[in-house]
C-alpha cells in the first residue's frame, strides 16, 4: 500500500514550497538519470522502505541540487567548483517564499511578481541559488554581491549557460571585505529587500567542529576528519565575530540607506543572538522589526527583517 501524500509531508516547510513533500525519485531520475548513482533504498525497523541518498556525501548533494534545479526551476546547466557551498534547496526556497509574504504585507496582501521587484543577495556565493528560486517563483530580479571573485565568476557561468537568467541577475564584487552594503548599494538603487545567509562561525576551528558533529549525525560511520557535505569556503562559513558580528555590521550599515530598501533581512541561525540583534536594531531606530520562524524537520532557524520606513511609506513603495 502506498503512503498517502499527507503521511510523507515534510514538517515545517512553507505551503508554497514545492519541496514540502519527500522527494519523488521516479520524477527526479527521469529528469536527471545521473542521480541514480547516489540513490539507495533505506530499510526502516517497521519494515517499510524508501529511496534516499547519502546526505553526508557532497557529490550526492550536488547531484540532488542539479536534479531539483532541472525539475522545479528550469535550470538546465548548473555546477559549482569543489569546496564551495552547495546549499540545501528546500531551505533556501523557504526563505524566498517568506520574503514574498513579507512584501505582500506592504502591498495590500498581494505578492508583487515582476522583474521590477529587485532583491539584493548579500553573499551570493558560487551557487546563485536565491536569485534562481526568486526569479522562477515570482519573476524577481537580483543583484548578487560577494567578496569572492572566483565565486562570482562561477555565477557568471551559471547565468550565461541559462538564458532565462541573463537579464534578471547582475553581479557585484565587494572590493572591501569589511563592508557589506557600502560599495554595493549605489545612490540610484532601490531594493525591495535584501537577503543574506551570514557566516555562522567565528573561526575555522569552530566551523570544523560543527562540521564534525553534523557529519557524524548524518553518517553511521563516525569520522574525525569530516568532508563538508554542503562544502563552503572561509567567507561562507566563518568571519571575525561570527554570525552576530556579521549581522551587527549589517544593521549599522543598513541605517545609512534607510530610504533605498523596503525590507532588510537576514537568516539568524543561533537563537541566543536574537536579544543582541533586537538591541542593535533599537539603537539604529528601526521602525519595524519582524522575526519569522522557519523549520525543516528538526532544524530550526529564523529570518529577522527590519525597515526604516513608516507604515505609510511602506504602503507607498512602488514595486
Amino acid at each position: 500500500m502506498k503512503e498517502t501524500r499527507k503521511a510523507i509531508e515534510k514538517t515545517g516547510l512553507h505551503l508554497r514550497n514545492p519541496h514540502q513533500f519527500r522527494y519523488d525519485f521516479e520524477l527526479l531520475l527521469n529528469n536527471y538519470p545521473e542521480l541514480k548513482n547516489f540513490v539507495h533504498t533505506k530499510e526502516h525497523r517497521s519494515g517499510a522502505s524508501e529511496e534516499t541518498i547519502d546526505f553526508s556525501n557532497p557529490d550526492a548533494i550536488k547531484a540532488l541540487n542539479k536534479t531539483l534545479l532541472i525539475t522545479y526551476y528550469d535550470i538546465q546547466n548548473w555546477d559549482i567548483p569543489s569546496n564551495y557551498l552547495c546549499p540545501p534547496i528546500p531551505g533556501r526556497a523557504d526563505y524566498i517564499h517568506y520574503i514574498a509574504d513579507l512584501l505582500a504585507n506592504s502591498n495590500n496582501g498581494i505578492i508583487p511578481e515582476a522583474e521590477q521587484v529587485v532583491g539584493l543577495d548579500i553573499g551570493i556565493g558560487a551557487n546563485c541559488i536565491y536569485p534562481i528560486i526568486g526569479n522562477n517563483a515570482y519573476g524577481w530580479s537580483f543583484v548578487g554581491a560577494d567578496i569572492d571573485e572566483d565565486a562570482l565568476q562561477n555565477c557568471k557561468k551559471i547565468i550565461a549557460n541559462n538564458a532565462k537568467l541573463i537579464d534578471v541577475i547582475s553581479l557585484q564584487l565587494q572590493v572591501e571585505a569589511r563592508y557589506i552594503f557600502k560599495n554595493i548599494i549605489l545612490p540610484e538603487d532601490r531594493f525591495a529587500f535584501t537577503i543574506c545567509n551570514p557566516p555562522f562561525h567565528s573561526s575555522a576551528e569552530a566551523a570544523a567542529k560543527s562540521a564534525l558533529r553534523k557529519i557524524n549525525a548524518l553518517d553511521e560511520n563516525k569520522t574525525s576528519n569530516p568532508v563538508l557535505n554542503f562544502g563552503g569556503h572561509q567567507a561562507e562559513l566563518w568571519c571575525k565575530g561570527g554570525e552576530l558580528g556579521f549581522i551587527t555590521q549589517m544593521i549599522y550599515e543598513s541605517a545609512k540607506y534607510p530610504l533605498q530598501c523596503l525590507w532588510f533581512t537576514t537568516l539568524v541561525s543561533k537563537k541566543d543572538n536574537l536579544k543582541s540583534i533586537y538591541k542593535i536594531l533599537g539603537k539604529v531606530s528601526a521602525v519595524a522589526i519582524k522575526t519569522i520562524d522557519m523549520a525543516q524537520g528538526q532544524k530550526i532557524s529564523r529570518i529577522v527583517a527590519w525597515t526604516f520606513l513608516s507604515e505609510t511609506q511602506q504602503k507607498e513603495w512602488k514595486f
